[in-house]
């Protein structure tokens, strides 16, 4: 160590990427380096005090990527059955896409659950099951009619401007509740969005997602997930500890002379919570130890079912160890893209036999294990469908009126709130924005929306910018 220690009494004359190419060389920094990637950059853990009694501790996102059909799935609508392959009898904007006005009635059957007589489509019997859970919001609307742009409102508020997003915006306010994990974990394929949904952007750089492995490996271990869990090197703790600290002192020498150093200290950060990571992940990431009950349970026994039934599964667990924002996501990456142009009935079915009962499962895992009371879950895509039809089967993209849903963390359970028009096109009562939405789940986890602000560029950035109204009535 003393040698390491010598040669970088002179760090001023080297180069930052020399000094850290020499520490590594010395120590075998391999492991830590691929652990996390480029953009994973940590969590320190910090974060202001809620503002507001918190009604939620985290958040798991089970993101529908393509856009569910609300027609087909929450939002029933029996009057398209009475106008099927007829002009729609309403005025529909200009900008229609495919300029389709024929009516597709949805080829699903609806029934009613729980107490309150839930409406839910024939698509989602595990979720129905959990009806008087679901809290679901009929008069969704946001701004884009493309993937791209809808995915970017749902997440970080704006359509096109780089802005951080809502997970990235709980890291900061509140930290993290366990330090040896990442405080915000991304698993299934990234959308066509790409990374945007949870790069911090002007935010500090350790609230950035941590992105892992998703696919479902029988037996599976922490490996599967996070492949560059063993140092390279077979280090001891002692020397990987002496390790970390020559790093730590290279980068301080490096950055006293600079102002802005923020992404070279959330680096460090990130080799010190991959070296945390590399005792607390194989536990968390280890789906070895669960009962065949419970695999079977969240369809780890049915090929079509495997694959998101883990990424629900590992939700789950990281639920239960204090990772505060979890991320799951389907889309075409996997096979399970919503976005049915064509072939509406087909393509909707194979997709909910994939994921209603991992979803259904988690319901129930979380409240077996009283986590259901403080984990906040949210159900939707980035906007609905059509009712209208595109071509003979399909549905286009609609931004309008959708449905998403909420359950657990003080939501109200068996409640219908807001709802569209009577053809499903146009959010009508208690319209909610994508803001307004951003505003009630940040409520949830007490923080005032109007507080959560970063100064950046000359003003005060935050996940509403000047929006956003908290829909109270929702909250139980």
């Amino acid at each position: 160590m003393s040698t390491h220690c010598n040669r970088i009494e002179d760090v001023s004359l080297l180069s930052r990427r020399e000094a850290l190419r020499r520490a590594g060389a010395g120590f075998g920094m391999v492991a830590l380096g691929g652990l996390l990637n480029e953009e994973s950059l940590g969590n320190p853990g910090t974060g202001v005090l809620p503002q507001l009694p918190a009604r939620a501790k985290r958040i798991i996102w089970l993101f529908m990527g393509g856009g569910v059909s609300h027609v087909d799935s929450f939002d029933p609508k029996p009057i398209l059955q009475k106008y099927h392959r007829e002009k729609i009898p309403m005025k529909l904007p200009s900008h229609l896409r495919d300029g389709s006005d024929k009516v597709l009635a949805s080829p699903f059957k609806f029934q009613q659950y729980g107490q309150a007589g839930l409406p839910v489509s024939e698509l989602f019997p595990h979720m129905a099951k959990h009806a008087d859970k679901l809290c679901v919001l009929r008069s969704m609307y946001c701004d884009s009619i493309d993937h791209t742009g809808a995915t970017l409102q749902t997440f970080c508020g704006a359509v096109s401007l780089p802005r951080p997003g809502i997970g990235n915006w709980l890291l900061y306010g509140l930290g993290t509740e366990n330090q040896n994990l990442p405080g915000y974990v991304v698993m299934g394929p990234d959308q066509q969005s790409g990374t945007a949904t949870y790069s911090p952007r002007f935010l500090p750089t350790w609230t950035s997602g941590t992105r892992v492995n998703w696919d479902y490996k029988p037996n599976a271990t922490a490996h599967n997930a996070l492949p560059n869990l063993r140092n390279a090197g077979n280090l001891t703790v002692d020397e990987q500890r002496a390790q970390l600290a020559l790093l730590k002192k290279l980068n301080g020498a490096y950055a006293a002379d600079r102002a802005q150093t923020d992404p070279l200290s959330a680096r460090t950060q990130s080799y010190e919570l991959a070296f945390r990571m590399q005792a607390a992940a194989p536990e968390a990431f280890d789906i070895t130890g669960e009962t065949e009950v419970t695999k079977k349970m969240y369809g780890l026994d049915e090929g079509h079912s495997q694959s998101f039934g883990y990424r629900c599964l590992l939700a789950r667990r990281l639920a239960e160890r204090g990772v505060r924002f979890i991320q799951v996501q389907c889309g075409k990456g996997d096979g399970l893209d919503w976005d049915q142009h064509g072939e509406l009935e087909k393509g909707h079915r194979k997709n909910a036999a994939a994921t209603d009962k991992p979803v259904g499962a988690l319901l129930a895992d979380l409240e077996a294990r009283g986590l259901l009371d403080d984990t906040l879950v949210v159900w939707g895509g980035e906007f609905g469908r059509t009712p209208t039809s595109q071509g003979t089967d399909g549905r286009e993209h609609h931004p309008h009126g959708y449905t998403l849903c909420l359950a657990g963390a003080g939501v109200r359970g068996g409640h219908i709130y807001g709802s569209t028009d009577e053809f499903g096109w146009n959010a009508a009562e208690k319209r909610m924005h994508i803001h307004d939405f951003h505003a009630t789940l940040l409520h949830l986890m007490g923080i005032d929306h109007e507080k959560l602000t970063y100064r950046y560029s000359g003003r005060d950035f935050r996940l509403t910018d000047v929006h956003g109204n908290v829909a109270h009535e929702i909250i139980a």
